[in-house]
């Protein structure tokens, strides 16, 4: 039994150190990432959908572009709501530099820089501005373009090189007013004309993007719509072999009938372009917190695919079965761009399967329930830490049974301690007669040996299950607790949660037997002090649950102790 009871404990002690690497990784300088040269003309032809193999002209027409320049010199367009600030480039309608407005890179602790000014120290020096999503700038590219593609034999039409015209500059969501429209125009000189139409709602991290053909070219026109997200990685993506699957994934994703949820990395993107159709479904990259993703519409059949362009650029997106305009007639073709923070609820009415992009990894399965449950309770509490505290009774609950039948276990397990030592001082030389001794007197006592090591076999699972939600449920972020926690996705700035969940780990281990082999029993008494530094580089959020955890533990144990040392 004690045996399995330290191989546990250090199964357990390994998993906390991967988190820690984990969380580190995260959180951890990312190294540089090389300037983009200026894509050549064949670079322009490469970053549009392989379906664009048939000729792009008709009757010598050719579609305007801007020059080829890593940064566009187009005219730009600014549009601001409530909830998000972005930029339009004339060339193509390209959406670039999407700032989200409610979430800043960082936030101040009012107590903790009063604390440092009382000590004469200055306030930290923190990052006030947005969380930019999309981005233009070379070293660290995400766009989301689209456009239109003709079939072979017919007028060019618009892709996400050609320049659009515009009637104002700048767009801003006024007060009461509850949606946004913003018109781009082309139009050539073979009667071919489309309006470029985005749409912005109140509160909404939604994009609609209407794309209105009209064919006045004296003949049937036909072609299909595709959108796309270019994207740079901009944060390594590789780990060591222990870490490489504990971390939050960073990459393309997409949603099919068939696979459903899907990741697709950088490395998959240069081994083999993706290739495949489905009905509905939807395309994304995604990254710790948010995630950007295009949606075709539901009821068609769209073509999803991935490419790996040249300077460690990478492609996702989709394009829709082709569609014939007669003469003289349009059409509109219509999809739509999320592109905000990972909020499980407002995703799930956005388009199906679209919330799994909140990933927590192989024990989803437990992630779900304990999200929801936090949710719950966060309705109630509106207090992030208080929900943690909550979900952590809960799962006490609901482990009691368990927990009880162990806690007795150990209870009787300490109070024939003595006679197994005297067992063991009798029978030093005869190993074989010790141990038939020892689950004689189990048996005998009715002390289950293994019952010590089933709550922390179970806990295991929801430990990390929990670790991944409050990792990476963007809820969290930034979330306040009381009085110097103020972000429980972040390490106690006064490290005084894992100093208390140290303490109580102390006193729950005195109450549990020790060991009869003296070397373990040494090394277990260490584990406090070694979980104690790991836990310091934890989320606050996770060191708070395991400090409830160990409080309602130590309690429950100090009764069950006493009412068995009380029996005759």
């Amino acid at each position: 039994m004690d045996n399995i009871r330290f191989l546990l404990v250090i199964a357990f002690a390994m998993i906390v150190l991967l988190l820690w690497q984990a969380w580190q990784k995260d959180y951890g300088p990312q190294p540089a990432i090389a300037q983009i040269e200026n894509p050549t003309v064949a670079d322009v032809k490469e970053d549009l959908p392989a379906t664009t193999n048939a000729p792009a002209q008709a009757d010598g027409q050719q579609v305007t572009t801007a020059p080829l320049a890593a940064v566009s010199t187009a005219a730009i367009v600014t549009v601001k709501t409530d909830v998000i600030a972005l930029e339009i480039d004339m060339q193509g309608g390209t959406i670039q530099n999407l700032d989200l407005l409610n979430y800043p890179v960082e936030k101040d602790n009012t107590i903790v820089n009063s604390i440092r000014k009382l000590v004469g120290l200055a306030a930290a020096e923190k990052n006030h501005q947005p969380v930019r999503l999309f981005n233009s700038s070379p070293e660290k590219m995400f766009i989301a373009q689209s456009g239109l593609i003709a079939a072979s034999g017919n007028a060019a039409a618009p892709d996400h090189h050609t320049i659009y015209a515009h009637e104002a500059s700048s767009y801003v969501l006024a007060d009461g007013q509850d949606s946004l429209t913003v018109p781009l125009t082309w139009t050539d000189n073979n009667g071919l004309a489309m309006t470029k139409t985005f749409v912005f709602k109140r509160g909404s991290y939604e994009i609609t993007l209407n794309q209105n053909i009209k064919n006045n070219t004296g003949k049937d026109w036909s072609g299909r719509q595709y959108s796309q997200l270019l994207r740079v990685p901009f944060k390594e993506n590789s780990g060591n072999m222990l870490t490489a699957g504990m971390r939050a994934y960073d990459g393309g994703v997409v949603y099919t009938e068939k696979d459903k949820y899907k990741k697709i990395n950088f490395d998959d993107m240069v081994d083999e372009n993706l290739d495949t159709a489905t009905q509905g479904g939807w395309a994304a990259m995604i990254q710790h917190y948010f995630a950007s993703a295009w949606i075709p519409p539901a009821e068609s059949e769209n073509h999803f695919y991935t490419k790996h362009l040249k300077d460690e650029r990478y492609v996702i997106g989709s394009y829709s079965p082709p569609v014939t305009v007669a003469n003289n007639t349009e059409t509109q073709f219509v999809s739509r761009l999320f592109s905000g923070p990972k909020i499980q609820p407002v995703m799930e009415k956005i388009a199906p399967g679209l919330e799994l992009t909140v990933d927590y990894s192989v024990l989803t399965f437990i992630g779900k329930p304990i999200y929801w449950l936090l949710n719950k309770i966060h309705s109630f509490t509106n207090n992030w830490g208080f929900a943690i505290i909550g979900v952590t009774m809960c799962i006490k609950l609901l482990m009691f049974p368990l927990t009880q039948a162990s806690f007795i276990s150990m209870a009787r397990m300490r109070k024939i301690q003595p006679r197994l030592k005297e067992l063991q001082e009798r029978f030093a030389d005869d190993r074989p007669r010790f141990n038939k001794e020892m689950m004689d007197m189990y048996k005998k006592e009715k002390v289950n040996p293994l019952g010590g090591c089933l709550p922390i076999l179970f806990q295991i699972p929801v430990f990390m299950s929990l670790y991944w939600v409050l990792s990476e449920t963007v809820e969290f972020r930034q979330a306040p607790f009381l009085l110097w926690i103020q972000d429980l996705s972040a390490m106690d700035p006064f490290l005084v949660l894992p100093v208390i969940m140290g303490i109580t780990m102390k006193i729950q281990q005195g109450l549990n037997p020790p060991p009869i082999d003296p070397v373990q029993a040494k090394i277990l008494k260490m584990f406090p002090l070694v979980f104690t530094v790991f836990f310091l580089f934890f989320p606050a959020g996770l060191v708070l649950y395991w400090v409830v955890n160990n409080t309602l533990s130590i309690i429950q144990q100090t009764y069950i102790t006493k009412k068995i040392n009380a029996q005759a």
